[in-house]
């Protein structure tokens, strides 16, 4: 007798079968994501005290650092573009910020940068973004999708007039879990709450 695991006609079925459950289950996983995302933020070096101050005036410089091999980069430097604003208009974080974006900054160009804000801010601050878009991270089966979104930052404070930053460091946050998948609609969102992680406006 012939057995079903040596009939080819049956295997390929199998495997459409398998595929097609696959299609029918994402959606559902998807909609469920939501109920088992997490948000984990860290400081590298920890702890640090916060960078934002009320009563301050701040000049933010901040740019793009991708990696080589990044995808849809006018699409995520356009969130970024966006959360950054929104972080310093809203959040309380300095008295008044401007944002500017700046191309790849060198020695020369940041101590023209004190120079020139040293006599209208008290801080400088340089955000750098390297990571800013969804993860998905896929098992051995269709119910062991884990993805999110996951945002990289180095911050560099400038105390003014100091031409030397006092302290870099980054900040690495993640919002996701088992079943989750996220597009980027919420990079932005995502960007600020990064920031805020990194640094610590007052609480209202």
């Amino acid at each position: 007798m012939l057995g079903v695991g040596c009939n080819p006609a049956v295997r390929v079925h199998m495997t459409t079968l398998r595929h097609l459950l696959a299609a029918l289950l994402l959606p559902i996983i998807v909609a469920c994501g939501g109920c088992a995302s997490t948000t984990t933020s860290q400081l590298v070096p920890s702890p640090q005290l916060p960078v934002c101050q009320s009563s301050a005036k701040a000049l933010i410089l901040w740019m793009p650092q991708w990696r080589p091999d990044q995808k849809d980069v006018p699409a995520r430097e356009t969130a970024a573009a966006e959360g950054i604003a929104q972080f310093f208009a809203e959040s309380g974080c300095f008295a008044s910020a401007v944002v500017q974006r700046i191309a790849q900054p060198s020695a020369t160009s940041i101590a023209a940068a004190v120079a020139e804000a040293q006599s209208h801010y008290d801080k400088l601050v340089i955000v750098t973004v390297r990571e800013l878009g969804p993860i998905v991270k896929i098992g051995s089966s269709i119910a062991l999708v884990e993805g999110g979104t996951e945002v990289v930052l180095d911050l560099a404070e400038y105390l003014l007039p100091e031409s030397k930053p006092q302290r870099v460091f980054a900040v690495q946050w993640r919002n996701g879990g088992p079943g989750v998948i996220k597009g980027v609609a919420s990079l932005s969102q995502d960007i600020q709450s990064a920031l805020a992680a990194g640094m610590q406006p007052e609480k209202r």
